[in-house]
Formats: structure tokens, sequence, C-alpha cells
């Protein structure tokens, strides 16, 4: 059985999904409810749960303060959310699950298949670790995102991230220092996540980051050559955005 709390400041939002835990979720079970970060750190520390449903916009503080101060992180997060572009966006370079209000019932079954999983909550120190240090970090190049893999997690700063290339529903990132890393998700995910640090798609196989390119080669229908002597080809019908990025940098 894996012992939940839920912790929320709308009080519809904490029974909607209380009630679709008991329904579509029969191995979870909810120990306790808060409406706020003050409330929820005691609910925490009295009940030591294996995962806590957490919203983000709360009246006593967002659901970030409350990993700030909750101390140990020994349970597992799924952050609840109304869409807030922001708050997705960081959870996301943390590698971190959440759940878009109003709560589909398919989305919760694949978070708790997920958490059925992870028995093991080391990695998500690391994973909090990275959200709050992004969090508070306003240099994009100090941001740092947690690429998870067969193998185990990798931390990764934005900056270091020469290019990637897709491999079917896999991307390989090329990091400096001839690092690869392989991850399970496909390269459109992979830009719609850093698109806002200078990366932009020449190619529908390719990813790059601007900050690393060397020289644009116009022979042979055009090429982008990186910082690590790697040939990034051009498609056509991208040429003039991926020129007109470049000269503007």
């Amino acid at each position: 059985m894996i012992k939940a709390i839920i912790i929320d400041d709308e009080k519809k939002s904490r029974e909607a999904l209380f009630h679709l835990l008991q329904r579509y979720c029969p191995n979870v079970s909810v120990l306790d409810e808060a409406d706020g970060c003050v409330k929820g750190i005691k609910v925490i520390k009295k009940h030591k749960p294996d995962v806590v449903f957490l919203d983000i916009q709360m009246p006593d503080g967002s659901g970030f303060k409350l990993l700030e101060e909750v101390g140990e992180i020994n349970f597992e997060i799924v952050f609840t959310t109304a869409f807030d572009q922001y708050a997705i966006k960081a959870i996301k370079y943390s590698a971190l699950d959440y759940l878009l209000k109003p709560i589909i019932p398919d989305d919760l079954k694949s978070a708790v298949k997920k958490l059925e999983k992870n028995a093991d909550t080391s990695h998500t120190k690391t994973n909090v670790n990275i959200l709050l240090e992004n969090n508070k970090s306003k240099n994009n190049d100090l941001k740092k995102i947690v690429l998870s893999t067969i193998e185990g997690l990798y931390v990764v700063e934005v900056k270091n991230i020469i290019r990637c290339e897709s491999d079917g529903c896999y991307t390989r990132f090329i990091l400096l220092e001839g690092k690869t890393i392989m991850v399970s998700k496909t390269l459109k995910d992979i830009e719609e996540l850093l698109e806002e640090f200078n990366f932009i798609r020449p190619h529908k196989s390719h990813l790059i980051n601007l900050t690393h390119v060397k020289t644009v080669n116009k022979i042979d229908g055009g090429t982008i050559v990186m910082s690590d002597a790697s040939h990034v080809p051009v498609s056509r019908r991208r040429r003039e955005l991926v020129v007109d990025f470049i000269h503007h940098l």
C-alpha cells in the first residue's frame, strides 16, 4: 500500500483527488491532507508518507517553498497544478512528475504506476535539489536539467549541451568533452524543454545550442559546424530561420 498525503489550498481539489484515488488507485491510502505549507510540513513529518501530492501555488507559500523547509526528502512528489508554464518547465527540468488540474484519471493512474516502480526515493533528493537550485537562479547559464536514463540520473548544465540528435523515440545528448547520454524522449519533447536556452532545430533530426555554433557552411546545401567539430545539416525550409537566429546572437 502506498501511503499518501494531499496538500492543496482548495478544498474541492483535495476532495476531487481523494475520490479519484479511491476509485482508480485502490493501492493508495490517503493518510491526511493539508491546505498550505505550514500544515503540510507538519503532516509530512507526522505521517512519513511514501508520496505527497503537492499543489504549487498556495496562500502561505509555494510547493517549492515547502520542499525547501520540510527538511529531508524521503518521499516521492507529484505536483498538482493548473496550467502554469513557468512552474511546469521548472518541474520538467528536474524530471519530477506532475498532474494538470482538472486531473484526468488515466494520468493519475500513470503517475501511481511510476510510484510503484520507484521504491528508492534517493533520486528524488537530487531532483528536488535541482528544482530548487534552478528556481533560485536567474542566470540561464547556471541552469541544470536532470536526464533520466536506463542507467540512472544525470545532472547536466544546459550550457554544456552542444547538440541533440533524434534516434526514433529516443534522443542522444552530445555534451562537452565528447560525453553522450541517451534518453527515452523525442526530440520534440527536448526542443520544448530547451527552446528558451538558445536552442534551435535546423533539421528534423537535430537540435543545436547556438552558443556552440562555430561556422555556417553554405556549400552542399548548408551545414553548421559545432564546437565539437561536428557538421549538422540544415534543411532547406529552415535555412533562413537558422541564419537569422545566428546573426542576432
